[in-house]
């Protein structure tokens, strides 16, 4: 039996939108098991705690349709080159939305494969439905008082309209 096929799908996921639950449900045809890494990114000042966030993931993420993959949700600092060596990762999972996208990621996977060249990078195109969808858009809008239900799903909206709220 062929060992199982493990990728890591890295972010800050502050917070997890639609876009990210169409990467990681798209992600589990590519692998057997996903890591869904959640970076602790203090220098990004996120809105929401590494707990609040590993939470949100985890909540969303039960209402996946079950297709075989292990999807698992786990924190990280540091080099996710290393994180990846640590947890066995084959490949590193990424969800690109513009030309924007693709020059960052670009330059990343350059300095990733010098820092770990047996680990590679699987692009997916964001759905045409996600590809303008960004937590940083979706904390704006919510902080304008738009209507945010269409980026993620019910639960992330109210936890993200309470923070809102009380900031």
């Amino acid at each position: 039996m062929a060992e199982p096929r493990i990728g890591v799908y890295p972010g800050t996921f502050d917070p997890i939108t639609l876009g990210h639950l169409d990467i990681i449900r798209r992600g589990t045809r590519v692998v057997d098991h996903l890591i869904v890494a959640i970076a602790g990114n203090d220098g990004k000042n996120p809105l929401f705690s590494l707990e609040d966030r590993l939470a949100m993931v985890e909540g969303d993420i039960g209402g996946i349709e079950d297709t075989g993959t292990r999807i698992e949700v786990r924190p990280f600092d540091g080099l996710l080159v290393s994180f990846a060596q640590e947890v066995g990762a084959g490949l590193i999972l990424r969800g690109l939305r513009a030309v924007s996208d693709f020059e960052y990621e670009f330059q990343m996977v350059g300095m990733n494969s010098r820092l770990a060249p047996a680990l590679e990078t699987v692009f997916l195109m964001a759905a045409d439905n996600c590809q303008f969808i960004s937590s940083r858009f979706v904390k704006e809008i919510c902080r304008l008082g738009g209507d945010i239900s269409q980026f993620v799903t019910p639960a992330v909206a109210q936890k993200l309209k309470a923070r809102l709220k009380g900031a």
